[in-house]
């Protein structure tokens, strides 16, 4: 029930904005229509299976991952069946999956609808990368030009152009920055205090969006963060008993503090950003009532 929320308020969210964009330009759009591709950036809410092929234990092809994908097999994707994007690339009638660009039998019309960068454990903090040997936010772009190198020879530039500015981009990141560097783990990112964390990884949500806008992209969704007091392993390193397990309140609070700013900040880039749409979607209060209310989705 949980996932089919997130997706239901994701759509509803692209489709408006899209619709928006169109009115201001005069375009008409359809679903079917809307974006020829679907592009993927950012961590394990979001990995498709890049892990599998990099030097990491952060890695989910093995059981009981994928119990429910299609086909019964761990994938790499860190559910037990498909992940935000392959709802919303099948909902939006792009394709049914989205692949990882790491994946060595992708075809051409893989390339063509879009593939994942993303990599479970990654952030935007060079730091957190080190802690999880995943691949960061850079490498991901460096990937990110990989392919439209490869699109290019498929299609030619100008069309290569043209698909990566019309397509759906996909950003999910900076929970494993938090919870590596400034809640788990010593790092020296504790110095700058929450606040100034904060900000930091700010920094970084506006440089990669920048990047991201530089190589082509035009349509770019970010998502917040989740209420990271209520993730299992916070209670965990909490040393909360499993019978006494409660959300923490003063991360669920900086959760929220820091998907203000990240609104505020994404209306701040795009104005900055000729031609882009670029929008927050929200995931803390669907996980968030999930988390609370566990009755509500059949789990007591």
């Amino acid at each position: 029930m949980l996932i089919h929320e997130i997706i239901f308020m994701i759509i509803t969210t692209i489709q408006i904005l899209t619709r928006c964009y169109a009115n201001a330009t005069n375009e008409t759009i359809n679903n079917a229509s809307m974006f020829p591709a679907i592009l993927v950036f950012g961590d394990s809410t979001i990995d498709t299976g890049n892990n599998n092929y990099i030097s990491t234990i952060i890695r989910a092809n093995f059981p009981p991952y994928g119990c429910n994908f299609p086909g019964h097999h761990a994938t790499g994707r860190f559910s037990n069946g498909r992940l935000i994007p392959d709802f919303i690339a099948s909902l939006m009638g792009i394709k049914d999956t989205v692949p990882p660009f790491l994946d060595p039998h992708l075809s051409d019309s893989d390339i063509l609808t879009g593939v994942c960068f993303a990599s479970a454990g990654s952030g935007y903090d060079n730091y957190t990368d080190l802690a999880t040997l995943s691949l960061s936010v850079d490498k991901q772009a460096d990937m990110f030009r990989s392919y439209v190198a490869r699109l290019s020879r498929i299609v030619g530039e100008e069309k290569a152009a043209e698909i990566v500015s019309e397509a759906l981009v996909i950003v999910s990141s900076g929970t494993n920055d938090f919870d590596i560097n400034l809640y788990d783990t010593p790092s020296p990112r504790i110095k700058l205090g929450v606040e100034g964390y904060q900000d930091f990884i700010l920094s970084g949500v506006h440089n990669f969006v920048q990047e991201l806008y530089n190589i082509g992209c035009r349509k770019i969704m970010v998502l917040g963060l989740p209420p990271i007091g209520c993730l299992p392993v916070q209670m965990t390193f909490a040393r909360q008993k499993q019978n006494e397990r409660r959300c923490i309140d003063k991360q669920n609070s900086d959760s929220q503090e820091y998907n203000e700013k990240l609104k505020k900040s994404l209306t701040d880039i795009q104005s900055n950003l000729t031609g882009s749409v670029i929008f927050y979607a929200d995931i803390y209060a669907a996980i968030l009532d999930m988390a609370t209310n566990p009755q509500s989705y059949g789990n007591e």
